[in-house]
């Protein structure tokens, strides 16, 4: 058995069936506890926001302006138009993660207070990240569009009490790893409302730093490495899956 998390643009049409987004156990569930070699679940928990969010334009279901994001058991879709990914599976019985990203969406493991393990983002140049996408014909061989084998991929193994934080760039480009890694000290445990509240206060973060002209986010210190004179955050839609691996029960 699998827990899944998807993130991407655009992909929220390319989900089709076998999908759960409000269930709190469909990535895995159960308490905490330590040295068993039994199966390992996730328990997730999601927050996020569009960019036209003060604006009160709000989409039904886990969409977040142009961010979309699904958690499963079993992973089913075709990718419709164009899409940044990033895929986290767990097998429960090997107790290993298999992580495919890209694009600038992304993944973190904590243990410890530290992070273990992170993806690498891919861009052409600056901010304009890999892609996947589906181009009409007209338009082909003009959009980019780069294939699946050009994702990241790793496989680790990974402890009870891991977190792992997924999420799109729009809280990579406002939130430095230091001030992520200083609201999951805040998580204690695997229960599924500490794990919302958590997820809700990272993604709430994310955004007031997005809107304020004064900040040095890490969006305008790349775009300043790249020669350009930027300061403040971005604006941009933000998607953050919250998960902490526990032991599994059905």
């Amino acid at each position: 058995m699998f827990s899944v998390l998807s993130y991407g643009r655009l992909v929220a049409r390319a989900v089709l069936g076998g999908l759960s987004q409000t269930d709190p156990r469909a990535g895995g569930g159960g308490g905490g506890g330590g040295g068993s070699s039994g199966d390992y679940g996730l328990v997730t928990a999601g927050c996020g926001f569009g960019k036209d969010f003060r604006k009160g334009l709000l989409k039904k279901g886990a969409c977040y302006g142009d961010d979309a994001c699904f958690v499963a058991r079993h992973r089913s879709a075709d990718v419709l138009g164009s899409s940044t990914a990033c895929i986290v599976v767990l097998d429960r019985s090997s107790h290993r993660l298999h992580t495919a990203n890209l694009g600038d969406s992304g993944f973190l493991v904590v243990r410890g207070g530290e992070v273990v393990h992170r993806s690498d983002e891919q861009q052409h140049y600056f901010n304009t990240p890999f892609q996947l996408s589906i181009a009409p014909p007209e338009a082909e061989g003009v959009v980019l569009s780069d294939s699946p084998d050009a994702a990241d991929s790793t496989s680790f193994d990974v402890q009870l009490g891991d977190i792992i934080l997924t999420a799109t760039d729009g809280l990579f480009d406002n939130m430095p790893d230091y001030m992520i890694l200083q609201e999951l000290k805040k998580l204690k445990n695997s229960n599924y409302e500490s794990i919302q509240r958590t997820a809700r206060s990272i993604a709430e973060q994310a955004h007031e730093l997005a809107y304020d002209p004064h900040y040095m986010s890490p969006f305008a210190q790349f775009a300043c490495d790249n020669g350009l004179n930027v300061r403040g955050g971005k604006p941009d839609d933000i998607t953050v899956l919250l998960s902490i691996v526990a032991e599994y029960t059905d």
